[in-house]
């Protein structure tokens, strides 16, 4: 998902390039940190905070992050290829981990998430972020859904959409053993999914995500890595906001081959800032 026509049209070239984003959002602070390696300047717009910023991304015709935009010229944060584009650079890609080591990463990281939620207390799951309106039950069951997506689209060819990734959590998913049993049945699909269709399937395909044109093994990577990355999270609110050392905390040898953010967070916002009480204004 990009509009990539305008970016050499004369009235874009002095405009500054601007980063649009939210604190806790994965893609956001990877995107960040992917300019900031290149060492590419931009305009950082924290949607949540910038109340102008939001109408810029409405007049472009989004409702989403991570946006980079340099006038009417912009990307989708997910596709780097793109946002070199509308950065102005070259950018030739990484290497990537085989699917089936990828596979391995997506399994690690939902047991971990698992042992994690089984040390919250009952009475915090419901306790809000800081700087981001989701709690911590939220953020695990978005850990969970994050490879669901994934499964809907390569078993039933489900739309992947931004909607889906936003992972509302169910009414009936009450209790911890409601989340639990949830993140342990994705699980056994993922394995099962693999055994059975995984190990052939054709991973330069078309990924079909509302993103932008990216292959089946590209929405394999970031299924792990945007799964990973907020289970390194889920880490440090155990330890920061709850004081409980995590059983069995994922480090970051466990993650090598994935192309994780280097900071947990965020790179401008701390974790020990206030919790956050305005409303969402991004769907």
């Amino acid at each position: 998902m990009s509009q990539l026509a305008t970016v050499d049209a004369p009235e874009n070239r002095d405009k500054p390039l601007k980063v649009y984003w939210q604190p806790g959002c994965s893609s956001c602070l990877k995107t960040k940190e992917f300019l900031l390696e290149h060492g590419i300047p931009f305009v950082s717009v924290n949607v949540l905070d910038d109340e102008e910023g939001f109408k810029e991304l409405e007049k472009l015709g989004v409702r989403l992050v991570p946006i980079v935009a340099r006038g009417d010229a912009w990307a989708n944060g997910a596709v780097f290829r793109d946002v070199a584009k509308v950065a102005g650079f070259e950018y030739g890609g990484h290497k990537m981990l085989s699917p089936e080591e990828m596979k391995d990463k997506v399994l690690m990281i939902l047991d971990a998430a698992a042992r994690y939620l089984q040390q919250i207390p009952e009475d915090k799951l419901d306790v809000v972020l800081p700087g981001r309106p989701r709690s911590y039950r939220q953020l695990v069951y978005h850990v969970f859904d994050i490879p669901k997506v994934f499964l809907d689209r390569v078993e039933h060819d489900a739309p992947y959409t931004y909607e889906a990734l936003i992972s509302q959590l169910p009414a009936e998913m009450a209790t911890k053993q409601d989340l639990l049993d949830y993140g342990q049945g994705n699980r056994k699909r993922f394995n099962d999914w693999w055994e059975r269709d995984g190990k052939t399937t054709d991973f330069k395909q078309p990924g079909k995500v509302y993103y932008g044109e990216v292959t089946l093994h590209e929405v394999l990577e970031r299924t792990g890595w945007h799964s990973g990355q907020h289970t390194r999270q889920i880490i440090l609110m155990l330890r920061e906001k709850l004081g409980i050392e995590p059983d069995g905390a994922l480090e970051d040898k466990d993650f090598e081959g994935l192309p994780m953010p280097k900071n947990v967070w965020d790179n401008e916002r701390s974790f020990d800032e206030a919790s956050y009480a305005g409303s969402v204004k991004v769907s």
